[in-house]
């Protein structure tokens, strides 16, 4: 009975993900959301991807250099102070 289970469960899920896959199909004549596209809707859609892409990297490597230079002015600032003997403490 327990190694049932699984399997019948299993079945079922996957029924239950292929059954309304047919009517999703059939709404709006398969056209999706957007409606109807041609060649110039599929370009300008590859150029926004392109462009998001090379937006993405850009801010994200700005602030990498942004979280480098306060990683790197506090393991300064660190060194600078321990350097100094009234801050290293003991008697």
């Amino acid at each position: 009975m327990m190694r049932r289970m699984p399997i019948r469960v299993a079945s079922l899920a996957l029924a239950l993900t292929l059954v309304p896959a047919a009517a999703a199909q059939a709404y709006n004549d398969g056209r999706g959301f957007y409606g109807a596209t041609n060649d110039k809707v599929v370009i300008a859609a590859g150029f926004i991807v392109i462009l998001f892409f090379a937006l993405f990297v850009f801010v994200m490597s700005m602030i990498q250099r942004h979280l480098d230079r306060r990683k790197h002015a506090r393991t300064e600032a660190r060194k600078a102070q321990l350097g100094n003997a009234q801050w290293r403490g003991g008697w």
